[in-house]
């Protein structure tokens, strides 16, 4: 579905706080009950692991099956997962159905870099150049 492979490489969020409920050890580090630690969503959803080829967009990426638990996480997983979830993939398949029928359009800039500022955003706004669909 071409609207998750959109937030898999944008993600609405880059990622939040939790706090570790016991002690655990991870990569040889003890993290201790109490600390406050950051799961980074980007990260998750361009682990090549998870996603090859994760740079390239790739609109069938999740056709046929579901991605494994927590490796798709654009709005977060488990109890906490944002509500708005199924607002936004409504949202954004709606206004791609009408920009894709309507009009045709070109990026004003193809290169345009993506900075995360927390949120990812288009260095220049990602400006577009749409033509009515005759």
């Amino acid at each position: 579905m071409p609207s998750r492979e959109v937030m898999r490489m944008t993600a609405p969020i880059y990622g939040s706080f939790r706090e570790a409920l016991v002690d655990f050890t991870y990569e040889g580090y003890t993290i201790p009950k109490g600390w406050k630690l950051h799961w980074s969503a980007c990260s998750t959803l361009t682990d090549p692991n998870y996603h090859p080829r994760m740079l390239t967009f790739d609109g069938s990426r999740f056709e046929g099956s579901r991605p494994a638990l927590y490796t798709y996480v654009p709005f977060g997983g488990g109890p906490r997962m944002c509500f708005g979830l199924e607002f936004a993939r409504a949202e954004l398949l709606v206004f791609l159905h009408n920009l894709v029928n309507g009009f045709r359009w070109s990026l004003v800039n193809p290169d345009e870099k993506i900075i995360y500022n927390p949120m990812p955003i288009p260095v220049k706004g990602l400006p577009i150049c749409l033509r009515p669909r005759d």
